[in-house]
């Protein structure tokens, strides 16, 4: 499949969340948009009871990790999430950089920015700054971010080493990304591959671990791993054979 046609599913994979309440990424069950099993399913990646209930109607059931738990956010920071979503990591963070620091979230889909705006509001979140745009091309300055966060969703871009050189780009000189997203274990069929479903689910577009962090490394950022979750293929994906990695990456 092309890559701009990628994108256009990708785009209504999420958009139809938004709008009908659709099967997240990281579940293949029909029931994904119960709140209940959104909520078990952010439990499952990393998220404790008081994350999801301070900001219960943007966790969408997304993630595959818990990057704010892992990055080191400090108060002031100037925060970047790649593929924002309703904003649940975005107000996670806010409350770590606190009033004098900001959080920009960047999402391609425009009803998951709408949507991450108006949670802003409910919530009463005066420090966040949500911005429609593709993670392949940021629409943030050079050397003006601290910290990256990114919740399964590298995986969804076509070019990820395009991300990780934009992330490169953004990052101010010593700034960290703290990223959690599937990868493979093994290569897939090309069925898989170029099943919408699989695509918009975080499954077909995703490469092997390997190639992924020699993206990373190839942008000149400096790649730790801080754990692999190997057990979510059992819990999320039939057994497909991949797993989510959590990195901290380095400028």
């Amino acid at each position: 499949m092309e890559k701009d046609e990628v994108k256009k599913v990708v785009k209504k994979f999420y958009k139809d969340i938004v709008i009908h309440g659709s099967t997240s990424c990281c579940c293949s069950n029909s029931d994904c948009d119960d709140e209940t099993l959104n909520k078990k399913i952010a439990q499952s990646v990393g998220y404790s009871d008081e994350e999801i209930n301070s900001a219960s109607d943007a966790n969408l059931g997304l993630g595959c990790g818990n990057p704010v738990a892992m990055g080191n956010i400090k108060e002031g920071d100037v925060v970047l999430d790649l593929g924002s979503g309703a904003g649940f990591d975005c107000f996670l963070a806010s409350k770590k950089t606190g009033a004098i620091g900001k959080v920009i979230g960047v999402d391609i889909t425009q009803e998951m920015i709408d949507r991450a705006k108006q949670n802003a509001i409910k919530f009463k979140y005066e420090n966040i700054e949500f911005r429609l745009g593709d993670i392949e091309k940021l629409p943030v300055e050079n050397d003006s971010i601290d910290v990256i966060i990114s919740n399964c969703v590298i995986n969804l871009a076509p070019d990820k080493s395009k991300v990780f050189k934009e992330a490169y780009r953004v990052l101010k000189k010593g700034g960290k990304a703290y990223v959690s997203d599937i990868v493979l274990l093994q290569d897939l069929s090309e069925e898989i591959k170029n099943d919408e479903y699989l695509i918009g689910g975080c499954v077909g577009g995703a490469i092997l671990k390997d190639e992924y962090i020699k993206c990373a490394e190839s942008a000149g950022l400096k790649i730790k791993i801080l754990s692999e979750d190997k057990e979510i293929s059992k819990r999320q994906y039939e057994g497909l054979p991949l797993e989510s990695l959590k990195i901290e990456a380095t400028k």
